[in-house]
Order: C-alpha cells, then structure tokens, then sequence
C-alpha cells in the first residue's frame, strides 16, 4: 500500500500501543489522523473507534487502525459502518490475509495480548499486503447488507 494517511483509534488499554505504531507509522513518512483517545484515563472505546468508522466508510481516509484491550470491541464497532471490513490480526499470518483474501480497510490490534514489537509488525505486514482479488471478490462484495 502507498504511504497514505492512516486513521487512528483507541481506548485507555491501547493508548500506549497506538503512541508507540503511530510514532513508528511518522517515521516511515505515514500521515496520521489520530482520533484518541489521548491518555490511558477509562474511556468508552466506541466513542473513539466510531470515528475511524465513519472516516473509512465516507471514503475520507482508506485505511485505519483501531487498538483496544482485546481487539474486539473496536472492531466490532467498526464494522457496523458500511464498508468498513476490520480484521482483529494478533500476528503476521493474520494481518496478510485480511488484507490479501478479504480486502481489509482497518487492522484492530489487541493491545493487552501482544507487545508492541509484534503489533508494528503486525501493521507493517497490513500496510505491505494486497488485494488478491480473484475468487475472493465476489466473497468481498457479499459482506456488505
């Protein structure tokens, strides 16, 4: 994927993950929209992953990461927003083939259970992964009600 701008997400128990992938995401020359939250202070995370949501389904950002405890809250948020197709990726593997078999837009990182080494990788194998297309199109273009 070019360098592009990336919209990001948190909640209290990602704070510290998404500072660190979004420092490293600047120094590879990425633009980041960060939409909080901006402390590790208790929050409500679909008041933040909504955001990234809204921004991917209107088309004003392509891609977005999205980090909570486990991953899961803020990607089921998200995937309520027309569009959006977020992966929860906890390894390498994972990240490629959401983005290489089901054309992902969001990558949601559990930030409780991995360490930030393995997400920076984890972002960096999203980022670097395509589309296959093919015979997955037609299952990508099911997804959406």
């Amino acid at each position: 994927m070019e360098k592009t701008t990336i919209a990001m997400a948190c909640d209290h128990a990602g704070f510290q993950m998404k500072e660190f992938i979004k420092k490293q995401l600047l120094q590879e020359g990425y633009e980041i929209v960060d939409y909080g939250t901006d402390s590790d202070a208790s929050v409500d995370y679909p008041d933040f992953a909504h955001k990234v949501g809204e921004a991917i389904s209107n088309g004003t950002y392509s891609v977005g990461l999205v980090l909570c405890g486990s991953g899961n809250g803020v990607n089921m948020t998200v995937n309520k927003h027309k569009g959006v197709r977020s992966a929860l990726c906890w390894n390498e593997e994972i990240a490629r083939l959401a983005r290489a078999h089901n054309n992902a837009n969001v990558c949601a990182l559990p930030a409780r259970f991995i360490p930030a080494q393995e997400a920076w990788r984890i972002v960096q194998m999203f980022l670097n992964s395509e589309f296959e297309g093919g015979r997955h199109i037609n299952r990508v273009n099911k997804i959406d009600l």
